[in-house]
């Protein structure tokens, strides 16, 4: 299994996305105080992080990847497994000897897991000074001041209007190529096994014309990709008639009163060719065939989508709170297939072992992996969270064992389907953008195709940034490797 492990990401679901690490990389402009953050979870997490670099730098702070350093350390933290809030508070018993010698540092957690504990943090973790949730951002400044005065701060206000839209994220740890655009905030599906709805509130739509200014930004800057990122963003809704919060000029007037995704996937794709468009995450009750013909007509709106189904079986989706069977999702797979082709690519995620889920239920899963054919997914099995409806509703009656051991079918599954995925591409040319050297060697080089699969090139000095034909000559599970065509 460790093997299998290596190749597939095995993360949480849809409303995280990740349960990746990062920190923050360092930005010497002179400033007296230095920030460090480090970010949990999922890639809202990581543009969050972004959000709260801006905030902090308007307020006097540079950052530092080396926390020893740093005047103030915040923890942005995620909930949707209890691993993450595991590992976030051993990480907060580390900064501990640090504290001690080092008084005057303030130490704060911000985010979900902020959200959901709240002042349970500030009882339990006494070397935590501010506790902050995703939609308090702008507070932080003022409580950080007054920790420094000694008094410890709490804010995890939810509001139903937050959007940061006006902030200019602080690109961390960027490689210059790809970035996040946040476009929404908040979920208002209430999915079972789910704490998002609880820790980022209801779902609000950002501002169209910002987004497309932001992009804009980005590409002015080098940037050739944009990631568009919502829990759920097939349904962004925005009009100045329900949002109010903008006054539209003669040219923006010509645009429909109501944008919904499709109409700003359109937007955001027309602010060059050269800039490549993805976007994260699609639920199946919502993607449209209008999204889908949106992404066919421009070349440069990547041909991937992350869909989502937790599981195979209607009855456990119906108890997930999906709001879709297995016939609706395979309904929307086959869609896809039709207008966007056989090379588009698909990724899920999946549970194993959600409440009373059988034998049978679980094969379902399985032969469903058979039919969609995934490119890759993130998988894993069922943790129980305080607070979700799942919690309150279901008894976690699955035994560890047994989740682990359908979990690893599930991943033995996707490992199969993902290598012969992959052997499809062997002897087709792609265009690859370049996003650095690999991993593993200086002398290869790092880059994805339009499907966001990774593929390996010999470095023949392209530099990041660089769209670069190849044909793919082998693969892995993983991974693709080509040779440049000139």
């Amino acid at each position: 299994m460790e093997n299998i492990i290596k190749d597939i990401d095995i993360i949480a679901p849809e409303e995280a996305q990740a349960c990746d690490f990062k920190t923050t990389g360092d930005e010497n402009t002179g400033k007296s105080k230095k920030l460090y953050i480090e970010s949990y979870g999922c890639q809202m997490n990581f543009s969050d992080s972004e959000i709260v670099a801006s905030i902090m730098k308007e307020n006097g702070f540079d950052t530092t990847s080396d926390f020893e350093q740093a005047d103030v350390i915040f923890l942005n933290t995620c909930s949707i497994r209890e691993k993450a809030e595991q590992t976030v508070r051993k990480r907060l018993s580390q900064f501990n000897s640090l504290k001690k010698s080092k008084p005057e540092m303030t130490i704060g957690v911000l985010g979900c897991m902020a959200e959901r504990l709240k002042e349970k943090l500030l009882e339990e973790e006494k070397i935590v000074d501010v506790v902050v949730g995703p939609d308090a951002y702008r507070d932080l400044p003022n409580l950080v001041s007054s920790a420094e005065d000694g008094h410890k701060g709490v804010n995890t206000f939810l509001s139903r209007e937050e959007t940061y839209a006006d902030i200019s994220p602080v690109r961390l740890n960027s490689n210059g190529v790809s970035a996040f655009i946040s476009i929404m905030r908040g979920c208002d599906n209430m999915c079972s096994f789910c704490v998002v709805p609880f820790t980022r509130g209801r779902e609000r739509s950002r501002d169209p014309f910002s987004i497309v200014e932001e992009a804009k930004d980005l590409f002015e800057k080098g940037y050739k990709e944009v990631t568009l990122l919502g829990q759920n963003v097939d349904s962004y809704k925005w009009s100045p008639e329900e949002n109010n919060k903008a006054r539209l000029n003669k040219k923006e007037e010509e645009v429909s009163s109501v944008i919904n995704f499709a109409h700003l996937l359109e937007m955001v794709a027309k602010v060059s060719p050269k800039l490549r468009v993805r976007f994260s995450t699609s639920h199946p009750k919502d993607i449209t065939d209008e999204v889908l013909y949106t992404i066919k007509k421009y070349d440069n709106i990547c041909k991937y989508i992350h869909l989502p189904v937790q599981s195979g079986n209607s009855r456990v989706l119906e108890m997930m709170n999906r709001t879709y069977d297995r016939e609706w999702y395979l309904e929307r797979v086959s869609k896809i297939r039709e207008i966007l082709g056989e090379e588009c690519g698909i990724s899920s995620d999946m549970i194993a072992g959600f409440c009373t889920e059988t034998e049978e239920e679980h094969r379902d899963t399985l032969t469903l992996m058979d039919i969609v054919k995934y490119d890759f997914s993130y998988m894993f099995f069922y943790s129980e969270r305080p607070g979700t409806l799942a919690a309150k509703k279901y008894e976690d009656d699955i035994p560890l064992s047994i989740k682990k051991r359908r979990l690893a079918e599930i991943i033995e599954k996707q490992s199969t389907i993902s290598l012969e995925r992959n052997k499809l591409d062997v002897g087709k040319i792609q265009e690859i953008l370049i996003e650095g050297t690999s991993k593993r060697s200086e002398e290869q080089l790092r880059g994805r195709n339009s499907a966001n699969k990774v593929v390996i090139i010999p470095n023949h000095l392209f530099k990041k940034g660089d769209y670069v034909k190849v044909k793919i000559t082998d693969c892995s599970a993983a991974t693709l490797f080509g040779e440049v065509v000139y």
